[in-house]
């Protein structure tokens, strides 16, 4: 977080680098939500992204009531399936030796549970986009692409505060 003033009622973070295929997809559907929404339209809300934060996402967290973290997962769904979830349900998802986070996600909301449960978030909610191809270099594969609006769609009611059931969107 920022550390100037008060943490923001939301917080929005976009877990993945810009080089890596369908890796980016958190960036990116957060940066789409970003265009289609104004500042009206919802409560006072940061946004992070991060490339590759590790256990440095606690630090991230850090005050913040709310958070909605969006990232590329692997649980054997179809590419560009959108998935909404609770910390907890992540940990059922797939490790990929391949991350480029190093320390995943999945991992660090874990050990955060286990060691230091007051610095995660009262409301924690995920938004993962099944992924396809982790190659560098490599552009966004058709499905992840076409799954953007919806994560978009997502990322907007976990916004206004809207009950997160675990649910997968085909995009």
């Amino acid at each position: 977080m920022t550390g100037q003033g008060a943490a923001p009622e939301v917080l929005v973070i976009g877990i993945g680098p810009s080089l890596r295929g369908d890796d980016s997809a958190g960036p990116l559907a957060v940066a789409r939500w970003r265009e289609r929404r104004t500042a009206e339209s919802r409560p006072p809300v940061e946004v992070v992204c991060l490339e590759a934060p590790g256990l440095g996402l606690l630090e991230v967290m850090a005050g913040a009531r709310r958070v909605v973290l969006v990232d590329a997962v692997r649980s054997g769904a179809p590419p560009g399936s959108v998935h909404s979830m609770t910390a907890e349900a992540l940990a059922a998802f797939k490790s990929d030796s391949r991350s480029a986070h190093g320390w995943g996600v999945g991992e660090t909301l874990a050990l955060a549970r286990l060691v230091c449960p007051e610095r995660l978030p009262e409301d924690l909610n995920i938004v993962g986009i099944e992924i396809e191809n982790l190659d560098p270099g490599q552009e966004l594969s058709p499905a992840v692409a076409a799954s953007l609006e919806a994560a978009a769609d997502l990322i907007e009611g976990l916004v206004q505060g809207q009950p997160a059931a675990a649910q997968v969107l085909s995009a």
